[in-house]
């Protein structure tokens, strides 16, 4: 018997060490979590985001999403919607004037799935989790999550993981001005990432401590896979997260439009044609809430309450390349090298705007400085001349990360 259990001790020994070696060579460090989320917070967790689906459909590239009831999303499960009067139809009420003029038509998002149709009316599409997704998530929890290139807070603190976080932005300077939305145009790259990394380009509007982000990211322990995939990402009154997957997450108002979408096919560097795509995040003029607008027709997908926020507008603005790494060489940004101004070889932002104090658009944004944490890895230009005029405003940024 003492033998026996001898045997039995080295076999457990051999096999929690297996799985530990087994985990770090592909970017998780379970062994580092499975203490600090046991099974039944996971599987609370899996519960708040993997709400009950009327029925699960796919996209054109397989993944699944549940079409979950419009009014059971997670971000109903806040204490501030007890008498909420949202619903599915609801959008804007009061659009900023230049919004207006540009919006022509809306087509929907129908060919985004197998079906041609979407999600029937009165759902919306949440793409479904498992257990391997929130311990990748979580593997890095406080380090991996985005954040601000200004590194620090309103009150001062300096981001204790700031050198692990490397930018490439043009932002709007530290002035005390006040901002009510930003749109842009975001080429679509496919930066190289590893399993433990992200890459995004992104717009990011500071309000206060809080702040939300729209844009693209390669992020493998996010999606599981290194396609550039939509996403949005909430920082509010102390929770964050992406998509849907906490209660300060995005309430969706679209039955056709899936978070987490795949942004293939990506542009080559030095084609001709790039793929980009259309980004605007604007605050309701008649009751403050936040609304993520897609695509050349700045179609309303969905929005963020006001009073989710302790600051009702944005301090801060910034647009273009965020990165993490857990260890080197880094990530790629954009194409993976640094920017010489040329719109066909260069990873860029263009047509950047904001939505100023009194609701007007301001197209120029003349102010705006540029800014890289790190330029031995990654680099930016804030152009805003004559031979980019089709372009508007424009950021070239990227670079091929550092190896040292």
């Amino acid at each position: 018997m003492e033998v026996k259990g001898q045997v039995m001790c080295v076999l457990l020994m051999c096999y929690i060490f297996g799985h530990i070696i087994t985990s770090h060579n592909c970017g998780f460090i379970e062994a580092r979590i499975s203490s600090k989320f046991g099974d039944l917070e996971i599987e609370k967790k899996l519960r708040t985001i993997n709400k009950p689906a009327v029925k699960i459909i796919k996209t054109i590239h397989g993944e699944k999403y549940g079409c979950v009831d419009f009014f059971k999303q997670p971000a109903f499960d806040h204490p501030s919607m007890k008498n909420h009067t949202y619903h599915y139809k609801m959008r804007p009420i009061s659009h900023p004037e230049e919004k207006i003029k540009r919006e022509t038509n809306n087509t929907g998002f129908g060919y985004l799935w197998e079906n041609g149709v979407g999600c029937p009316i009165g759902t919306v599409p949440i793409r479904r989790i498992t257990k391997d997704d929130i311990l990748g998530l979580n593997s890095l929890e406080d380090i991996y999550t985005p954040r601000s290139s200004y590194n620090t807070s309103t009150v001062g603190t300096s981001d204790p993981y700031y050198d692990q976080h490397h930018f490439a932005v043009g932002r709007t300077p530290n002035k005390g001005m006040v901002f009510n939305g930003a749109t842009m145009e975001l080429c679509i790259t496919a930066p190289k990432v590893k399993p433990s990394q992200f890459s995004s380009a992104r717009l990011h509007i500071q309000m206060g401590d809080d702040f939300i982000q729209m844009g693209i990211t390669v992020n493998p322990l996010l999606y599981k896979d290194d396609q550039p995939r939509l996403f949005v990402y909430t920082k509010a009154g102390g929770q964050q997260c992406y998509n849907h997957q906490c209660d300060v997450g995005m309430i969706s108002v679209r039955q056709d439009y899936p978070m987490g979408l795949s942004m293939l096919p990506a542009s080559e560097r030095g084609a001709k044609t790039s793929y980009f795509s259309s980004f605007g995040l604007i605050k309701d003029k008649a009751n403050g809430n936040w609304w993520f607008e897609f695509g050349t027709d700045a179609e309303e997908i969905g929005f963020w309450p006001s009073n989710l926020f302790r600051q009702s507008s944005g301090n801060y603005v910034e647009w273009g390349g965020e990165v993490f790494t857990a260890s080197l060489p880094g990530p790629q940004m954009g194409y993976g090298i640094f920017p010489f101004q040329q719109v066909r070889y260069d990873a860029y932002v263009k047509r950047v705007a904001i939505l100023d104090n009194n609701y007007n658009f301001d197209t120029k944004v003349d102010y705006m400085e540029s800014f890289s944490d790190d330029n031995r890895g990654y680099q930016v230009i804030d152009f805003v001349k004559s031979e980019f005029q089709d372009a508007g405003h424009i950021i070239f940024y990227g670079g091929p990360g550092l190896d040292h």
